[in-house]
């Protein structure tokens, strides 16, 4: 959950002006195109960020569970309501306008519940980086937001600040919703198997055999061995369901779906280590043979591959990590581009024509690539 604090805030701003917002605590876009000119980055960057809360339409959002941390004051804890959308400072914590919770890390900011006046962000040099830097301004004087610690070692944009962030974001919650939804799924269908000893499968249970089937006749077992598939068929099932559970859940526009989990570097990443483990502990000695010393081959040739091998057991798990997430990622800012297509052509509600138009072309082309995202 730390890795994926600061995803979202990583997210630079094509703009180099500050920016002031009526609703400090809408996501990024979403309301862009209500008070003035449609943006588009903003409006995207807005949707694939994490946050915490659901937006639903205009000003209403669903309330995510806040805990949070902070070293000299200890624990704050609630729902996300109680910042109103960015008008409330709450211990310090405020919603940024992207619906991400930020503390005043200055010690002269009153305590308490306290009414802040905006949240303004403007893009300025940290280190040699362009960022996004944000600003709670209360009678008239600006103070600066600290994102949330992440332990990503800054490879993420993050590192650690003022304060912990360890809420149920709207990736977490996405998470926990498709976990309880394979479990009740999974339990249907292992009572069907119970109860239909020696039967053909039935309903549920024979729309996952098909499933089950062919990850197990063209995967596992082609890959691994017919001696030793079994042991590690749970295991891919569980990474391909939750996965797979994850996507749907990202293409439903709307409560409770619209998060980009496997479009957060930080999943892909916790899927990448835990494979990396279950692969190297169970490698047998004909495994690490191939890596280390690889039978068949002249000696100073092994000299050369014996490196390229030991690098690829690290390669192997951080491709698969990127391309997830890129994949994910470049499919939901496709889908939101395609979308925008409507105000663009349209030009903010000024060109009827152009507005039907973006929308025909705009929605064969998301069918399209929401069919894409679904295969991925």
């Amino acid at each position: 959950m730390l890795l994926a604090q600061d995803h979202g805030q990583a997210q630079k701003n094509s703009g180099t002006e500050t920016e002031q917002h009526d609703e400090p605590g809408a996501e990024a876009g979403h309301d862009d195109h209500e008070g003035g000119e449609y943006d588009p980055v903003s409006t995207v960057m807005g949707h694939i960020a994490d946050a915490n809360q659901f937006h639903v339409w205009k000003g209403v959002h669903i309330p995510l569970p806040v805990f949070l941390y902070a070293p000299e004051h200890g624990w704050t804890t609630g729902l996300s309501s109680m910042f109103e959308h960015g008008h409330t400072a709450v211990d310090g914590y405020v919603l940024n306008h992207h619906g991400r919770v930020n503390r005043i890390a200055d010690p002269s900011f009153p305590k308490g519940e306290v009414h802040i006046d905006e949240i303004v962000h403007k893009a300025e040099m940290v280190g040699e980086k362009e960022k996004d830097v944000y600003y709670a301004v209360y009678e008239g004087r600006e103070y600066q937001l600290d994102p949330p610690s992440t332990i990503d070692g800054g490879f993420l944009g993050g590192g650690i600040t003022s304060f912990y962030d360890f809420s149920i974001t709207k990736n977490v919650f996405t998470i926990m919703l498709a976990a309880v939804l394979l479990i009740l799924l999974f339990s249907a269908v292992a009572r069907g198997y119970k109860k239909n000893i020696h039967q053909a499968p039935s309903g549920v249970q024979s729309f996952m055999e098909v499933f089950f089937v062919f990850i197990r006749d063209e995967v596992t077992k082609p890959m691994i061995g017919e001696k030793h598939y079994e042991r590690f068929q749970p295991f891919i099932m569980t990474l391909f369901f939750f996965i797979l559970f994850c996507n749907l859940l990202g293409l439903i526009p709307f409560f409770p779906g619209s998060a980009n989990v496997t479009g957060n570097l930080a999943v892909t990443m916790a899927l990448a280590v835990i494979t990396f483990f279950v692969v190297n502990f169970n490698g047998k000695k004909d495994y690490w043979e191939h890596i280390f010393w690889m039978p068949g081959i002249p000696a100073w040739v092994k000299i050369i591959l014996t490196p390229v091998e030991i690098l690829s057991l690290f390669i192997k798990p951080f491709s698969l990590m990127i391309r997830l997430f890129a994949n994910i990622s470049a499919g939901h800012i496709i889908i939101l581009s395609l979308i925008g297509l409507v105000f663009l052509f349209g030009e903010n509600g000024q060109s009827i024509g152009g507005a039907a138009g973006g929308a025909v072309v705009g929605g064969l082309f998301t069918a399209f690539m929401n069919l894409i995202e679904l295969l991925v």
